[in-house]
């Protein structure tokens, strides 16, 4: 009779020699199926931002409907370091805001002390709006841009996408701080903003993003915030002026207590990459996404406007990649 001892060992021995194969076969689960695959790095906003969103169900659609493409999402910090990162091809492809891009490629605002040159940067498709909305307290008798002056108004945190777009209509309206009775510098993060707002501590505030916003609708619901319609004269003249920004109408019954569509203005979030990007590749990513348009609108009602002569008839003063160009010129 054979020890028991010696029976454990040897069938330890022998599960040895199958660690290889198991660790094969698991690698071969996890590795994509084909070797051969292009990797593409898709540059996004930080986790939990309706960027990081889209770009998970892009990468989705890229590695399902492209043939030896395998994409992966990158997050950054800020549109800064996705444009740098894209600039000099530590990324393929990224979602930016197109008045980032703008101000990149002209060396204005955060990059105007920058000495990077993003000129090689180019389009391929738009495809959301990112509006920018004017949430104020019934109490504070504001009822159209005008009416925000000499009111108590949050001009988000410094260098904030808030705070860019206080200073945008500010600037579109010809005012200072001086017109304001306050201005506060509360941040969107952590919901200062809207705990400001709620208390009365401020009575007017912008959200910027897209729309159905669950924050805006809370502060909708919780405290009764209306949404200011900026259809104003020197916004227009300020969206004709600047080539990144265009009227944007959030339509009625977005939010459960919003009986009218309100027009405001905003810009686009698009995907872009180097021109040294392949135009084959290019190409085919753009064609896979028109034809999961279905998918992507059913994703989010904000990616509905994404479509084929939605693109065609952007207008930015900006060049498209070459893959882009072939993509819209073709039949």
């Amino acid at each position: 009779m054979i020890p028991t001892k010696d029976v454990d060992q040897r069938c330890f021995i022998r599960s040895l020699w199958k660690l290889p194969a198991i660790v094969a076969l698991i690698l071969i689960g996890w590795l994509p199926v084909s070797s051969n695959a292009f990797e593409i790095l898709l540059g996004t906003g930080e986790a939990g931002t309706f960027s990081h969103y889209t770009g998970r169900i892009l990468c989705r659609v890229i590695n399902s409907h492209t043939d030896g493409v395998q994409c992966e999402m990158v997050p950054e910090p800020d549109a800064v370091d996705l444009l740098t990162n894209l600039r000099g091809g530590s990324l393929d492809i990224g979602l930016v805001d197109a008045r980032m891009l703008l101000d990149a490629i002209s060396r204005k605002g955060n990059f105007e002390f920058l000495d990077i040159d993003y000129t090689n940067l180019r389009i391929l498709i738009p495809l959301y709006d990112v509006p920018v909305t004017l949430a104020a307290r019934p109490d504070a008798g504001i009822g159209s841009l005008n009416d925000l002056k000499g009111k108590r108004i949050n001009a988000g945190a410094p260098r904030s996408a808030e705070h860019r777009a206080v200073e945008i209509i500010m600037g579109a309206k010809g005012w200072s701080e001086k017109d304001f009775r306050l201005v506060q510098g509360f941040s969107s993060s952590q919901s200062e903003d809207s705990m400001a707002f709620c208390h009365g501590t401020i009575q007017a505030m912008v959200r910027i993003g897209v729309h159905p916003n669950a924050s805006l609708q809370q502060l909708i619901e919780l405290c009764n915030a209306n949404l200011v319609n900026m259809d104003d004269g020197d916004i227009d003249k300020m969206i004709l002026a600047h080539g990144s920004f265009s009227k944007i109408t959030i339509p009625a019954g977005t939010y459960p207590s919003q009986g009218k569509p309100v027009t405001t203005f905003g810009t686009k979030m698009l995907l872009i990459a180097s021109q040294d990007f392949d135009e084959e590749t290019a190409y085919s990513i753009i064609d896979a996404i028109y034809r999961n348009q279905k998918r992507l609108k059913n994703a989010h009602p904000a990616l509905s406007s994404l479509t084929p002569d939605a693109a065609r008839n952007y207008n930015i003063n900006l060049q498209r990649h070459p893959g882009a160009v072939r993509y819209f010129s073709g039949p």
